[in-house]
């Protein structure tokens, strides 16, 4: 299954989309050394990607009909827990737990296959904020203008 848009990083990590409909995604990856950390299991940083993609992936996935796979999403917060080490073949699972016009609140757990069948590694909730377009090459953002109410300059 080929994912709805070109993300660079995911490519780069080996990520396999397995599943993508209804509120629910599921991302495989087959660990490689170089994404191990120095106990030879998968990095934290790894996982965490995983949890983040398949997470914003449930959110996106409502939309999927929808011209061009609807709006994108970008993380506002995430919490992660991590419960053993991963190893060998990851299947990270995300669920859409509720949304609004603008926000998606999503679940996400990560497994293991090949040392303890279907054993959790790590769990994590999210905050997602749906966004019309996203910036892309040629496109820049505006920046931020902030409001000093009663501040001198220096």
């Amino acid at each position: 299954m080929q994912f709805p848009v070109h993300i660079p990083f995911v490519e780069h990590l080996g990520l396999e989309l397995l599943h993508f409909d209804g509120g629910e995604a599921q991302i495989a990856l087959d660990l490689r050394a170089e994404q191990f950390n120095s106990f030879g299991v998968a990095h934290g940083g790894v996982t965490m990607t995983l949890l983040d993609v398949v997470m914003a992936h449930a959110a996106r996935s409502v939309n999927r009909e929808q011209d061009g796979g609807g709006p994108g999403v970008v993380t506002i917060e995430m919490k992660t827990s991590f419960l053993r080490p991963g190893e060998g073949r990851l299947v990270g699972v995300g669920r859409l737990l509720h949304r609004t016009a603008t926000m998606a609140f999503v679940e996400g757990s990560v497994y293991s296959g090949e040392v303890h069948p279907r054993a959790l590694c790590a769990h994590a909730t999210g905050t997602f904020k749906y966004l019309r377009k996203l910036p892309t090459p040629g496109r820049a953002l505006k920046p931020l203008q902030r409001k000093l109410d009663g501040a001198g300059s220096d």
